[in-house]
């Protein structure tokens, strides 16, 4: 009979955990948070020290009466939740919801799922950390008091379904913000001019780009300064000026934390924030490899520290040394610069263990998996890597008063590229002509190229910047980006358009309804403090209720203003071109709980509603009605024709053009 019981926060775990301990423990999972704050009151006492009021979550029931009946039979009880401060606060609710205290319990964490890991957390087990607790209790209550005292005043004032958060009403801002910028942006004009200009000797001519006049750094903002500077260079003699010759150093770069795998992620593989997570959490929970059982493959995938083990660096270090050679090992490792806001709790999202090598493994893993696993792996073993060298030439060409400049880079040493290349780095030039070029060498002209160009607005954020901004900033932190993010394109405040974010009607208004009443709690300086005062609380140095008790009075009072002073602001829903068959009136485009409805604006008089489906432009090709987008119960795509069940054509791929199939 098992005489310990250890209890983690996901079944998935369970099956990977049991198999490191023997027949003398029992692995059960709680399953996330088993007591919460309730749904239908604030649950925090306000008047009685801000108190929280804790009730188990419903359902939990079945969980918590099988948790109970193994913590009778258990000598020891560990409490093995995630090792961050949601983790360690899920630990102490459980304390309470098993009646533990008077049992021998012990917290343990480990910040990857592997038997070296485990067995080294058993045998430094230690109390629930209250800190990092209150920490949590603190994050939770304003949380709730922000989206239990301003919702339903967006309810009130707007429309039901609305909310507000104290960081998604922030990340909303930080969208309309970069939105008003690029609707203000007023475009100006420049010019640049290229030479093409053929070395004596050579087939390929080179191309230089005007840089000054004189020692000044010229910029041409008209076509009449552009004329003036042809007509200048008319019959002048191009002549190289100087060549320098040099060495550049790209750095290696350093192990991926949340944030910059969301931002990888999304550039690298085109996966959004959500998606990321929920592969990444499965890498870390456990796959199914063959020949091994279940292998948790990553470390903690909530952390925004760099840190790595001792351990694994050593392994990192000999992994390189013996696959890629002793001059690919780095001599020193690129570490990110410290800041307060980070918490070095564990370490960076790498490998569990470096030599499960992405391709040996590949088919015990889903496509998507794979290629996640992949791209940390290979972050992780160029951040161990020496940097790549690239030999500089840089050539200044002179005619006249005006220099003209052309540089390239050869890659001389691969380095940590031989492994891993960011998305959007860029690749070196291809001229390598100017390996031959010196101060002698003749130049003829052969082309003068004036182009005009205008200036750019903002680039609208995508799911990716908008997670580095909100690092950048100090707001949330590597367990709220997605969460956040998701919730404000759910609540259907900004949309996502190829991968552009940008912010709808409604997402309009209550971000000016937020600024206008509540600017402290949309404030980025704010925020970013309150996030710095809950580390406080962290590290034991600040009262979480002291935190509580100082934010809710203003809040509460400027609740009570906006109630009075804001008006109701209407929406008008979206008009469709579908025809109510009941009243002949043109149906509008509502939102529920699972997306977007046909419904008629005769409501209540008239109640019909259908389906909403989104037409793709072509035509079925059995009965030539419309094509439209629909989804299976699970929520898998399919494009299908809208008269069924008369016709029941299908296809999982987008259906092609007749244009398309002609022309193939």
């Amino acid at each position: 009979m098992a005489k310990y019981l250890v209890i983690v926060e996901s079944p998935a775990k369970v099956k990977t955990i049991k198999k490191f301990l023997g027949k003398n423990y029992e692995v059960l999972a709680s399953n996330g948070h088993v007591r919460d704050l309730p749904k239908s009151t604030l649950g925090i006492d306000v008047e009685g020290d801000f108190e929280p009021k804790y009730i188990t979550i419903r359902g939990k029931g079945d969980v918590l009466a099988k948790l109970r009946k193994e913590v009778k039979k258990a000598e020891k009880i560990y409490l093995a939740t995630d090792p961050d401060r949601e983790g360690e606060a899920i630990s102490w609710h459980l304390m309470f919801a098993l009646k533990l205290e008077e049992k021998d319990v012990y917290r343990i964490s480990f910040n990857e799922i592997t038997k070296t890991a485990v067995k080294a957390a058993l045998k430094n087990p230690r109390k629930i950390d209250m800190d990092l607790v209150d920490a949590q209790q603190a994050r939770r209550a304003l949380d709730r008091m922000v989206g239990y005292k301003i919702s339903p005043l967006l309810w009130a004032k707007v429309k039901r379904g609305l909310s507000a958060g104290r960081v998604q009403s922030v990340a909303l801002r930080i969208v309309c913000d970069r939105e008003e910028e690029i609707n203000a942006f007023i475009p100006e004009e420049y010019w640049s001019l290229e030479a093409s200009l053929l070395p004596e000797g050579e087939k390929k001519p080179i191309v230089a780009k005007l840089a000054s006049k004189g020692k000044e750094k010229i910029t041409i903002s008209s076509q009449e300064e552009m004329d003036a500077i042809l007509a200048d260079l008319d019959g002048k003699e191009f002549q190289v000026a100087s060549v320098k010759k040099g060495e550049r150093r790209q750095k290696a770069p350093i192990p991926f934390t949340t944030s910059t795998l969301q931002q990888e992620a999304s550039k690298a593989l085109n996966f959004p924030i959500q998606k990321t997570m929920r592969i990444a959490q499965q890498l870390y929970e456990g796959v199914d490899i063959k020949g091994e059982g279940t292998v948790g493959l990553i470390t903690y995938l909530r952390t925004d520290s760099t840190r790595i083990s001792e351990e694994a660096d050593a392994a990192a270090h000999a992994f390189v040394a013996e696959h890629y050679g002793k001059e690919f090992e780095a001599d020193t490792v690129n570490v990110k610069k410290a800041s307060g806001k980070i918490q070095d709790a564990h370490e960076a999202i790498r490998p569990s263990d470096i030599n499960r090598v992405p391709s040996e493994i590949k088919d015990s893993l889903s496509r998507d998996q794979f290629r996640l696993y992949q791209l940390i792996w290979k972050r992780f073993t160029a951040s161990r890597m020496a940097n790549a060298v690239y030999e500089t030439t840089t050539v200044n060409i002179a005619a006249g008063e005006y220099n003209f400049h052309v540089s390239t880079s050869r890659l001389a040493f691969e380095g940590f590229m031989s492994v891993y290349v960011e998305a959007d780095e860029e690749k070196a030039s291809k001229q390598a002509v100017l390996k031959s070029l010196d101060e002698d060498t003749k130049l003829a002209l052969e082309e003068l190229d004036p182009k005009q160009h205008f200036t750019q607005p903002p680039a609208h954020y995508t799911e990716a910047s908008l997670v580095k901004a909100l690092e950048e900033l100090g707001i949330g932190r590597p367990s709220t980006y997605s969460p956040t993010i998701t919730t404000i394109l759910a609540r259907r405040y900004i949309t996502k358009e190829q991968k552009n974010l940008y912010v709808t009607e409604i997402g309009e208004v209550v971000n000016n309804i937020m600024k206008e009443s509540f600017p402290t709690i949309v404030d980025e300086n704010f925020t970013a403090n309150m996030e710095s005062l809950l580390d406080g609380v962290a590290e034991g140095n600040v009262n979480w209720k002291m935190v509580i008790s100082n934010f809710y009075p203003d809040l509460e009072s400027a609740v009570e203003k906006a109630e009075q002073e804001l008006e109701k602001v209407e929406i008008a829903d979206e008009v469709s071109e579908e025809i109510c068959e009941e009243c002949g009136r043109n149906m509008v485009i509502k939102y529920g709980p699972h997306g977007k409805f046909l419904a008629c604006p005769g409501f209540p008089e008239c109640k019909n509603t259908k389906p909403y489906f989104e037409k793709i432009g072509q035509s079925c090709p059995e009965c030539g009605k419309d094509i439209v987008i629909k989804r299976t119960r699970k929520g898998r795509k399919y494009y299908g024709c809208i008269d069924y069940p008369n016709c029941e054509y299908m296809s999982w791929n987008k259906p092609a053009k007749e244009e398309e199939k002609k022309e193939n």
